[in-house]
């Protein structure tokens, strides 16, 4: 059975950090994009930012990029998202997705993953 089973979330004050995790079972990250989604109530789920596992390459969106980090352990089968410079805007349900090669999209993707809840207060 494949999973995908985020961790990590909680409340922090705004400024704060936190180290999202998102482990996989049940098949392995090789040959697959990882993207972080997140959705907040009244919004649409956006991508925050994305990595490829074969040659870890990164997207970020514009709203996190300089704060946010992805990374991968491809051994551990682990995608990691760790926020820094939190603030209110980035109070959401935060999931991990995967797709084969691409990184994946709403409408496009193999795997969406549990969530974990942000909560940043100010």
């Amino acid at each position: 059975e494949v999973q995908l089973q985020a961790s990590g979330g909680g409340l922090v004050q705004s400024g704060g950090s936190l180290r999202l995790s998102c482990a996989a079972s049940g098949f392995t990250f090789d040959g697959y994009a990882i993207s972080w989604f997140r959705q907040t109530p009244g919004k649409e789920r956006e991508g925050v930012s994305c990595i490829s596992s074969r040659n870890g390459a990164t997207v970020y969106a514009a709203s996190v990029k300089g704060r946010f980090t992805i990374s991968t352990n491809n051994a551990k089968s682990t995608v990691y998202l760790q926020m820094n410079s939190l603030n209110s805007e980035d109070t959401a349900v935060y999931y991990c997705v995967v797709r084969m090669k691409s990184c994946p999209t709403l409408n496009e993707y193999d795997y969406w993953g549990q969530e974990t809840l942000v909560t940043v207060s100010s």
